[in-house]
Order: structure tokens, then C-alpha cells, then sequence
């Protein structure tokens, strides 16, 4: 059974999986100090019913687990809920990235995690869940922002979390000069720190992939003052 904190009306309440003791009561302790409530899982043999049972507002799920993976526990979560999911794991590599936001995580932190910068995405993830519209369209194309992915022509393609970020900033104001600042923000909001060279990297892959599917020409550069959606 999950094991709960007490709780007020004004706390959100937030599921911890993951099967390390010592940073699960770390983690938990970092929250409770923060003001959230917190929910343990340690039986990891079907942990479905008690994610689905917890009430939470928001999962932090480690992808290396006893009995299941991460990413497929993940996967079996979304097949139920679209509750917040932050994937926590000490993998570096951008493959487990693209799977996690394909599976519908809304974020992904490693380990070591700065705690400033983990409960600064907690708080963003919160914020965008509540009240934010996951099913978006693009010249004809569905653009799931919980999943990360872009489908339509027959094909479908995957953003990482910061291209998502880049292409969602751009689409709230498409017609209109988005500044590199205004990304750069977007981007500390929801994620780590991100330099000027990694902007201009990301939104070289965003057009890539929205070429791979169709929009040519989609981004277009504003010398000096910014991008635009066309």
C-alpha cells in the first residue's frame, strides 16, 4: 500500500517511485520541507492500482525499478491517467529521453539532481498541468505536447523536451518575432540551464524534423531580433 504524508487543502501531493531507500526519504524529505505531500510506493510487483489509488498530482518515477521498467510502467500509467510524470534517472543517454516523452512524461531530470533546480520543474510541470491543452494542431499536422511527438502525411515524428518547449513557445505566437530571449527564458522555466549555442542547436534539429514531416521553411530567422512560426 502507498504510505501518505498528512495533508492540508492547499498542498499538492506528489508519488515517489523509486526503489533506492536512502533517496526516496531524502527526495521525500526535500518535498515535505518545500510544502508538498508526499506518497511512497515500495511494491514494485503490479504498481498500477496504487499509483491509479494515490490521488496524486504528480509522479516522480524512477526508470530503474524491480520487476518493471520505468518507461513501460510509464507507458501502462498513460494507458489510465494524464497526470503529471517526471522521469528521474541516472542514465545520461538521449535515447531514454525520446522514449520517456514518447511514452508521455512531461519532463525528465538526472541524477544528481541540483534539489533548487528539481523543485523549480516540479513547480513548472504543476503549473502547466493545470489548465494546459495537450492536443494542439499545426497546419494540418496533431501535435501531442504530453507525448512530444508531431504526426500527420503518414508520419510521426518525436521532439525532445527542449525542442517541444521551442516549438510550443513559437506556436502560442505563430506569425509573430519570438526573441532568443524569450526562448531562453522558456527554456530556464522549464528545464536546466540552456547557453546560447544550445538554442541555436535545438531549433536547427526542431526544423529537421519538421521538414522530416512536411513543413519546409517552417522557422524563420529574423536577423537581430528573432524566429518565426510560419
Amino acid at each position: 500500500m502507498p504510505q501518505y504524508t498528512e495533508r492540508s487543502v492547499s498542498m499538492s501531493r506528489i508519488l515517489i517511485i523509486e526503489d533506492d531507500i536512502p533517496i526516496r526519504d531524502e527526495l521525500a524529505q526535500l518535498l515535505q520541507n518545500a510544502g508538498y505531500e508526499t506518497v511512497i510506493i515500495s511494491d514494485f510487483f503490479d504498481p498500477v492500482p496504487d499509483v491509479l489509488s494515490a490521488g496524486a498530482d504528480l509522479i516522480l518515477l524512477d526508470i530503474n525499478l524491480p520487476c518493471i521498467n520505468g518507461e513501460l510502467l510509464l507507458r501502462e500509467i498513460r494507458k489510465n491517467t494524464d497526470i503529471p510524470v517526471i522521469m528521474v534517472t541516472s542514465r545520461t543517454n538521449e535515447l531514454d529521453e525520446v522514449l520517456s516523452m514518447s511514452y508521455g512524461a512531461d519532463d525528465y531530470i538526472t541524477k544528481p539532481y541540483n534539489p533548487t533546480i528539481l523543485l523549480l520543474r516540479i513547480s513548472a510541470v504543476l503549473k502547466r498541468s493545470s489548465g494546459t491543452q495537450h492536443s494542439l494542431s499545426y497546419h494540418g499536422l496533431s501535435v501531442d505536447t504530453a507525448k512530444g511527438c508531431i504526426s500527420g502525411n503518414g508520419k510521426e515524428i518525436l521532439l525532445t523536451k527542449n525542442e517541444m518547449i521551442i516549438f510550443r513557445t513559437l506556436l502560442d505566437s505563430q506569425g509573430k518575432i519570438v526573441s532568443r530571449e524569450q526562448l531562453m527564458t522558456a527554456l530556464w522555466d522549464n528545464d536546466e540551464y540552456i547557453n546560447d549555442n544550445a538554442l541555436t542547436v535545438n531549433i536547427s534539429r526542431l526544423r529537421s524534423k519538421l521538414f522530416e514531416i512536411g513543413c519546409t521553411d517552417a522557422i524563420e530567422t529574423r536577423k537581430k531580433q528573432g524566429y518565426v512560426l510560419l
